[in-house]
């Protein structure tokens, strides 16, 4: 109970709350589940809220089971006395539990415990409680041939040795050092003497020093990844002063004083050495750790932002699409899918160099869009997308019947997705290639349920991906991934493998349960049948029906987020209105007037009723946004088009602590600084920015030969101010194709040719 009372706590919310949700989270309830329909059990907890109190109870339980293992270690070896007990039950974090366990931690044999085993301890002892002991004259009596202490000069280093080890296990002090070097410290970093011309991408850091309470995340993860990648040496220093109240602290803890005494001299000697060899050392390895612990976290908080605004960007919904993923030599890959995101053809024309095929490649995209009606066209972001971006460019002005919609997308991950075995499955005979081009297709219409086949670390929207803890990093995507497939929702007669199995309670062997029963007894028509797959019990049922959609099913309930737990109370609202089901379902006036308190009972509380007529106004509503395009601007394609002030329309790509990406059409991102978003200061750059987001940006700087573009969202800043830090680490560097020049044979020939097909 006392770790649900700090959890509640720590976040602010009141303890019953935090008990009830643990209790269903102990018994296997899942997070969307619970956040969604047992509002009124947890007072209302959001999926975010309870995330939370998951990653909190598991440190706090991992922390219980430590603070008992220690308590267990101490009393068998006799020494656990109330205060020591005391003050190990009252440690609030890991950190000060290993501090306080440090002296009676079993470790291997040190110099002081050798010293120990010759029997210099009294030594020791005699010398720092009796400071007036002459240590040479003390010392010849501890001499001992057995242990090879032949002289004085050995016993007194074995005296040192155990002070030493002593001074540096003192929980307070230990804490009252880490708090003044947190405070005080200076990280430092060098360039490794020969490695000026090899880590050039380091420059930055071959000369850096930052207070170390003022290091932000994206540094530290560069300066690791420096130091990792043998370029930097990274220290965590402390000016003189501060070196000298840290000596001075050991020394009071100790009642150690230079007062002209005959082992002053001595024990304040021991003192500098137990600064220099045990704390300094000690805590210089242990905050570099905590620096970059807390800069992973830092980073995987971006990941999981901008992973969950990507995954919940706008569906352009069941529209036929032709899906172009670009290419020079190999040319561009051309794949149709239908509104289902079913692939119908696929083809390959070369536009660009070196065939130059650009009118014949234009006959053929009119064709296939004309035989197929497609009303968007997505192409891949990748090498030649600006010249294939123009190429349907002319496609549209020169067939304007056919009014088409171009979009600019994200090929990032298709290529994992070509190569994984569920694309395999999905296009046994179909080339790698074209499976990438369905893919980008595909992610146009929905891009969370094509997203979702990807390794989310595939995508590429994080920030120092690759150098923080994979396997923290997997489970907060995991987590971001469900949240946001249960927020949407999944039509279970379409759903993919890798959809349905991120719905609460179900895994990958349930999903493709699912799957194969819909292929060998057709489309479920209601949410009932699913209990009859195999392994799915009672429990997943309950956890994973009200995330399922049955449309078009016998019940019109099942196409809708109420979970059937609820129907009898749908029901009664009908009977009540005197309408039927289907009658009351998308009926905002008749639903406006009923009362909510009417239908509260035992099993259902006020926020679920709520719910529910909510979800009778408008059932199965998306919460994602409505689709828009950006709109790049003509004639602006590569880096050395842009001009210093233009104003263009771009996509935001990614963010980072330090800024936001901007894909403004050039190949290569340009970066906006956090401090040109806003007039305004930004405390949390996720709460003004996000992935997929629309904006318009002005050119502040370019930088050709380093490929660094600098940007303002902040649209009256004058050219020339300034602009931040900017920072290449992390802009994609993707060579490009030049355009190529068309054919002779002009595109109005062909366009008179298929004006009359559009026509009939």
């Amino acid at each position: 109970m006392q770790i649900l009372n700090t959890i509640a706590s720590e976040l602010n919310l009141p303890a019953a709350q935090i008990v009830a949700a643990v209790k269903l989270l102990d018994e296997g309830a899942t997070v969307p589940f619970i956040a969604r329909y047992r509002k009124e059990v947890t007072g209302g907890l959001t999926d975010t809220d309870l995330r939370n109190l998951v990653e909190r109870l598991t440190y706090l339980r991992e922390l219980d089971d430590r603070r008992q293992t220690i308590l267990k270690s101490i009393d068998s070896q006799g020494k656990l006395d109330e205060k020591l007990k005391t003050a190990i039950e009252d440690a609030k974090d890991k950190v000060t539990l290993e501090d306080l366990y440090l002296p009676y931690k079993p470790k291997r044999r040190t110099k002081a415990q050798i010293a120990i085993e010759a029997g210099l301890e009294p030594l020791a002892d005699q010398l720092l409680t009796e400071p007036t002991t002459d240590p040479q004259t003390e010392a010849a009596n501890y001499l001992n041939a057995e242990h090879k202490i032949d002289d004085t000069k050995a016993a007194l280093e074995g005296a040192k040795q155990i002070l030493m080890e002593r001074f540096s296990e003192n929980a307070d002090l230990i804490a009252q050092l880490r708090q003044s070097v947190t405070k005080h410290g200076v990280l430092t970093s060098r360039v490794i003497k020969g490695k000026e011309q090899e880590g050039q991408k380091f420059t930055d850091y071959f000369e850096y020093d930052e207070p170390f309470s003022k290091v932000p995340s994206h540094r530290a993860l560069a300066l690791f990844r420096g130091r990792n990648e043998g370029f930097l040496r990274i220290g965590l220093t402390l000016d003189e002063v501060e070196t000298h109240n840290a000596i001075r602290a050991i020394a009071s803890t100790f009642g150690i004083a230079d007062q002209g005494r005959a082992a002053d001299s001595f024990l304040m000697q021991v003192v500098n050495w137990t600064w220099k060899i045990k704390f300094h050392l000690k805590l210089e390895l242990e905050l570099l750790q905590t620096l970059r612990e807390e800069a992973e976290l830092q980073a995987i908080h971006v990941f999981q932002d901008n992973l969950k605004n990507l995954l919940m960007a706008a569906p352009a919904g069941n529209k036929a699409v032709l899906g172009l993923d670009p290419g020079l030599r190999t040319g561009v890959k051309v794949v149709v899918v239908d509104g289902t995101g079913k692939l119908l053809t696929h083809t390959t024309i070369f536009p660009h160099a070196p065939r130059n095929q650009w009118a014949q490649s234009i006959e053929i995209l009119a064709k296939l869009c004309v035989a197929h009606q497609i009303d968007l066209v997505s192409i891949g972001n990748g090498t030649a997308s600006r010249e294939t971006d123009k190429l349907v460019a002319e496609l549209m002005r020169a067939y304007p019947a056919l009014r088409l919609t171009k979009v600019v997308v994200s090929e990032a991950g298709a290529s994992v997705y070509s190569a994984s075995e569920f694309a395999a499955k999905e296009f046994p005979d179909l080339d790698v290639s074209f499976r990438g081009a369905v893919s980008i297709a595909r992610r146009l219409q929905d891009p969370l349920a094509e997203l979702v086949k990807i390794d989310p670390k595939s995508i590429g929207v994080g920030q120092y991906q690759h150098d923080v803890n994979q396997i923290k990093l997997s489970r907060s995507l995991t987590a971001v991934l469900e949240d946001c497939v249960n927020a949407v929702g999944a039509d279970v007669n379409t759903a993919s493998v890798p959809v349905l199995k991120s719905i609460a309670g179900l895994n990958e062997t349930l999903a493709n349960n699912i799957v194969s029963y819909r292929e060998q007894h057709g489309r479920f028509t209601s949410r009932e049948q699913l209990s009859k797959i195999p392994r799915l019990g009672p429990k997943t049922y309950e956890q994973a029906i009200g995330f399922l959609r049955i449309i078009e099913g016998d019940n019109p309930l099942d196409a809708s987020a109420v979970h059937p737990e609820s129907y009898a109370v749908v029901d009664s609202m009908r009977a009540k209105s005197s309408v039927a089901v289907s009658e009351l379902i998308g009926n905002e006036a008749l639903i406006n007037q009923i009362n909510p308190n009417d239908y509260v009972d035992d099993e259902h509380g006020l926020p679920t009723i709520k719910d529910i007529l909510n979800e009778l106004k408008k059932p199965g509503r998306d919460p994602r946004p409505s689709f828009k395009v950006a709109e790049f601007k003509e004639g602006v394609e590569t880096i050395n088009d842009l001009k210093v002030g233009m104003i263009l329309e771009g996509v935001i790509s990614n963010v980072a602590n330090f800024g936001a990406f901007v894909d403004i059409g050039v190949h290569q991102d340009g970066l906006v600084h956090v401090s040109q978003i806003s007039h305004n200061f930004i405390k949390d750059i996720h709460s003004a920015v996000k992935v997929g987001e629309i904006v318009k940006v002005k050119v502040m700087e370019v930088d050709v030969p380093r490929k660094r573009i600098s940007l303002s969202m902040r649209l009256d800043d004058k050219v020339g101010a300034s602009t931040g830090k900017p920072s290449n680490r992390g802009q994609k560097q993707q060579q490009r194709g030049s355009y190529q020049t068309k054919e002779d044979k002009p595109v109005s020939d062909l366009a008179s040719k298929l004006m009359s097909a559009l026509s009939s």
